[in-house]
């Protein structure tokens, strides 16, 4: 198929794509309407499909997301090495994407600076997915639900995220983690574990 021919497909991708970037990220149509100055009924139009993407939408979508605009329309790779997903910070906490795409499974480096102490419980939030997390330095506290836990490093969790969630430092050092989210529900699949046994969560 010729360049001509993939537009309409690169076009109708770029709804869905929009809507895992923005829920990947834990942004609400609202909060992005706010940020780009596009309205809400446009940005709705625009991740079901019923709009078609234009430069003049897409370009403060791409400043508001910290993204390449080839990260929208999907644009067919290089090979270039130096084409990586840009850094981002949300509510002071920094977000390294260590995936391009963004279907399926999202990888994220997270990097919490020190805050407040661990008394001061982080606001929780809600949204559609999975996510699996594992702390690599310092000392994490995760708000779940009821539930407060502080997590060192080496220590992993997972939840669905339609569970009210909250991240905090609990340290006097920054914390960094790992995770995994899926957009759309998916779970990290495990094929071996110790001792032999297989699981398939």
């Amino acid at each position: 198929m010729d360049a001509e021919g993939d537009i309409p497909e690169v076009l109708t991708a770029v709804g869905p794509r929009l809507r895992a970037l923005r829920r990947s990220r834990n942004i609400t149509l609202a909060q992005l309407s706010e940020t780009t100055g596009i309205s809400l009924s446009t940005l709705s139009r625009l991740e079901s499909g019923k709009r078609k993407p234009t430069l003049e939408l897409l370009l403060p979508l791409a400043r508001a997301h910290a993204v390449q605009l080839d990260e929208l329309v999907g644009a067919p790779e290089t090979g270039d090495p130096r084409i990586h997903p840009r850094p981002f910070t949300r509510h002071g906490q920094t977000f390294i994407p260590l995936t391009r795409h963004l279907g399926g499974l999202h990888a994220f480096k997270h990097i919490l600076p020190a805050g407040s102490g661990p008394d001061v419980r982080p606001e929780q939030g809600t949204h559609e997915g999975y996510e699996w997390l594992y702390v690599l330095s310092g000392r994490l506290r995760l708000a779940l639900g009821e539930h407060d836990l502080v997590l060192t490093a080496g220590e992993a969790a997972e939840f669905d995220t339609r569970t009210p969630h909250g991240f905090a430092n609990a340290g006097a050092q920054p914390v960094e983690f790992l995770s995994l989210f899926g957009a759309q529900g998916e779970r990290m699949h495990v094929r071996a574990r110790p001792g032999g046994t297989r699981s398939t969560a």
